[in-house]
């Protein structure tokens, strides 16, 4: 096992990475205060590894709350059930809450026990490699809405994160790509020498070799906890996680919530942040092309979809929780493992990429 610590206090907390360890009662006991206990996760995940979980926190005498899969799930509406869950099983402000699932599940639980009586603590133990290496770090918690993503959420750290890389046998191809994608915007965000070693290891990351995916979990929670102990609430250099995502929200937003998976639209995101990068002059042709092979060796879209226009890619990315006193800002890169925040991106050189950019299905 490799444990790497979120360095926040009072609120610091431990990120547990390795095999075997949803059954391991003992990582538990630290996080868990003296009242109940209560797991959200999903329909598919409570068939493949809620009991081993139910077994682990037997003593405590856990209730569950199984939800539907699926990012449509991610409203508000999903989270007044864990709330009316929790009134009507009269807890109190010493319960815990316990995430397992995905980013969905992470975001959703995070964002009620953010809420509930102003606050109570819980665990996040995530079974995808998205959620393992970045939405179950750093406290981001939150739902969705019709006009944004995660547009509605507070912020709120896990007491503990537990990443048990048995969960990833049962994760499908898709999703284990998607996770991949944001593994892959750590090097280019800031570490060209993992991003080296990815273009290295990427087959055995895809075969989920046992060690080839702990280094990369390991090397990705480390970057996102050293950037999230310096900016918590993103006030500065904690913006610069969202390389693609400004692209990749709109993405979501206009085709539909879980149509394309997250990582699938961060991935191209990232690629048009790269190309804008190189429009704007600051970032080398070789650079992009690196970017879009990566992307495109790991079966990521290195496109955009076929049904949204320059109009309303720009309508839906003015909706970004970037966006600073109606200024649009995005992530760009000056090298592989170099990125900046950006205010100050040339409207004309913005819509021409929107404009010309590949389209996909």
């Amino acid at each position: 096992m490799k444990t790497v610590t979120v360095d926040l206090g009072a609120r610091s907390y431990p990120i547990h990475i390795g095999s075997g360890l949803l059954g391991a009662s003992v990582l538990y006991d630290p996080c868990l205060g003296s009242g109940q206990v209560m797991i959200v996760t999903n329909t598919v995940l409570a068939q493949h590894h809620l009991p081993v979980l139910q077994g682990a926190l037997a003593s405590r005498s856990p209730q569950t709350l199984i939800l539907p899969d699926g990012e449509a799930t991610k409203t508000l509406a999903t989270t007044e059930r864990i709330w009316d869950a929790l009134l009507a099983a009269r807890f109190g402000r010493d319960a815990t809450l316990i995430a397992l699932g995905g980013g969905v599940i992470g975001d959703l639980t995070g964002f009620a026990a953010a809420c509930y009586q102003r606050g109570i603590d819980f665990i996040q133990i995530p079974t995808t490699l998205l959620a393992q290496v970045d939405s179950s770090v750093g406290g981001k918690t939150g739902v969705n809405h019709a006009r944004g993503k995660n547009m509605i959420g507070a912020f709120h750290q896990p007491r503990c994160v537990i990443a048990d890389l048995d969960t990833l046998h049962t994760l499908p191809d898709r999703e284990l790509r998607a996770g991949i994608a944001e593994v892959i915007k750590y090097g280019l965000i800031a570490d060209a020498a993992f991003f080296d070693w990815l273009e290295e290891h990427l087959d055995a990351l895809l075969d989920r070799d046992a060690d080839t995916l702990t280094h990369a979990i390991a090397v990705s929670c480390r970057t996102k906890a050293a950037i999230v102990e310096a900016d918590e609430r993103e006030g500065g250099v904690r913006a610069l996680l969202n390389l693609g995502h400004t692209f990749g929200h709109a993405i979501e937003t206009g085709v539909g919530y879980g149509a394309w998976l997250h990582g699938e639209a961060v991935a191209a995101g990232m690629v048009m942040a790269a190309e804008l990068s190189a429009r704007l002059g600051q970032l080398p042709a070789a650079a992009v092309e690196r970017t879009r092979s990566l992307i495109q060796r790991a079966g990521l879209p290195v496109h955009a979809p076929s049904s949204l226009d320059a109009d309303q890619f720009l309508a839906l990315m003015a909706v970004d929780k970037k966006v600073q006193a109606g200024r649009l800002r995005l992530v760009l890169l000056r090298a592989i493992g170099q990125a900046e925040l950006r205010g100050d991106t040339d409207p004309g050189a913005l819509r021409a990429l929107l404009e010309h950019f590949p389209r996909g299905p």
